[in-house]
């Protein structure tokens, strides 16, 4: 039982820190979207999308570590009239925490307008991994889902399920967010989680504050957010999130919290592989 609960927290440390990413703008004109309070321009994406960036989080609840998370962007490749952008996250539970094992890798790609094509998960189990697909097609308005062992090539299960508007997966959001969190917006946003589709609110304040993190000796200059689920999560997910992303145009997240049944979670950068950045420190006067 407590393998199961731990390996839900660190699920969820990842889905729900890219919730700092929950929101949705329309992009094709065949599907209706949202109107934005207001907008700021968003972030110039030769700036955000820097190929091999590597962020690391340190996972933990009531105090104790528990978990780490990495995220690596690992290429964008351009046509004519888009660029395809490929990142891959890494969960892994700390050796030493009781009874737990964990160990699961997220993949994504997305355009740089920042909506889900395609998405795959997979999670150690014993001496194997189990493998979830999602192929968004757009076009034809579905998602395809497909779940099996990975490096097999056989598929245990396929699903086909109707899509009414433009979709984020748990690791596509991470980036969105990141594309648009200094914007002051209130959105509602369509997600697809754990093979079900659901809605979530996100509130961009655009409010400048400091954080503390055991990363760096000085107070970090952030942008604060805060949204709530509208659909119950993994392990009872109450619904509240909060999160601070660096204020400057690499929009690193520094910091995330969320609410569950018996408490809260909190995620935050440990290190960091990105040309050029450290995270920016504060002062009463922004340069």
């Amino acid at each position: 039982m407590l393998r199961s609960f731990v390996s839900q927290v660190l699920y969820t440390g990842i889905l729900h820190m890219i919730w700092s990413g929950i929101l949705f703008i329309g992009i094709l004109p065949a599907f209706a979207s949202p109107s934005p309070v207001h907008s700021l321009p968003a972030a110039d994406d030769d700036t955000l999308f820097q190929v091999g960036e590597e962020l690391t989080y340190n996972v933990s609840y009531i105090g104790f570590d528990i978990g780490r998370i990495k995220v690596k962007l690992l290429s964008r490749e351009a046509d004519s009239t888009s660029s395809t952008i490929s990142a891959i996250a890494y969960m892994d539970s700390y050796k030493g925490v009781p009874l737990v094992d964990l160990h699961s890798v997220f993949e994504s790609k997305f355009n740089e307008a920042v909506f889900s094509q395609f998405f795959q998960a997979r999670d150690k189990d014993d001496d194997h991994w189990k493998l979830f697909k999602y192929r968004f097609d757009y076009v034809k308005r579905v998602v395809i889902v497909e779940e099996g062992i990975w490096q097999s090539n056989s598929i245990d299960r396929r699903d086909t399920i109707g899509l009414d508007t433009l979709y984020q997966d748990g690791l596509s959001l991470f980036y969105f967010a990141r594309k648009h969190v200094r914007n002051n917006e209130q959105l509602r946003v369509p997600v697809f989680v754990s093979e079900k589709k659901g809605m979530a609110e996100i509130h961009f304040t655009g409010q400048r504050k400091k954080e503390n993190i055991d990363a760096v000796d000085y107070p970090v200059d952030v942008v604060y957010f805060s949204g709530r689920a509208g659909f119950i999560g993994v392990f009872g997910l109450t619904g509240g999130f909060e999160g601070w992303f660096s204020n400057d145009e690499a929009r690193v997240p520094i910091l995330a919290k969320m609410k569950v049944i018996i408490g809260n979670i909190r995620i935050e950068l440990m290190e960091w592989k990105r040309s050029g950045w450290s995270p920016p420190r504060y002062s009463q006067v922004k340069q």
